[in-house]
């Protein structure tokens, strides 16, 4: 909760362009080219490579449920239900005045597209190379983990 309540209250800085999150290393390459083969598609490969992925993404859909590394969709709906954070967050954006011109006009409207594309692409590297990984019979994570066991119908 401390790094959500921080960008909350760095938001003003956000929309200036002075401060910046960079894009980790894995997400810039997953956005130039999600579905290139790999160089290696050995299971280990794929492993190493899906761990890199999962390191900035956080857990897979595929993952168990774990409070300690939950999956980037589940940390955006814990931040969009969390009133306390939103509180915050739309009392630091409401310093700015013509905050959606200000994010334009400095690219951080654009800087923040960049970075939602690049979040999406290693979702999509993520998945391909799961998919790469189950072809080759590979186990997981290098492929979709198989569920614990099957409900009856």
């Amino acid at each position: 909760m401390d790094t959500r309540l921080t960008d909350a209250t760095v938001a003003p800085l956000n929309d200036l362009n002075l401060i910046r999150a960079e894009i980790p290393p894995a997400l810039v390459a997953a956005a130039k080219a999600p579905y290139a083969p790999p160089a290696d598609g050995s299971c280990a490969s794929l492993s190493a490579s899906i761990q890199a992925l999962d390191a900035v993404l956080g857990a897979d859909l595929d993952s168990p449920d774990s409070h300690a590394d939950p999956s980037l969709i589940e940390r955006g709906s814990d931040a969009a239900g969390d009133a306390v954070i939103g509180a915050v967050r739309n009392t630091t954006e409401g310093v700015i005045p013509f905050r959606g011109w200000v994010r334009k006009l400095t690219g951080a409207e654009r800087y923040s597209r960049k970075v939602s594309a690049a979040i999406a692409a290693g979702a999509v590297r993520r998945a391909y190379l799961k998919g790469l990984g189950q072809a080759a019979g590979c186990d997981a994570p290098a492929a979709p983990r198989k569920p614990a066991s099957a409900a009856p119908s």
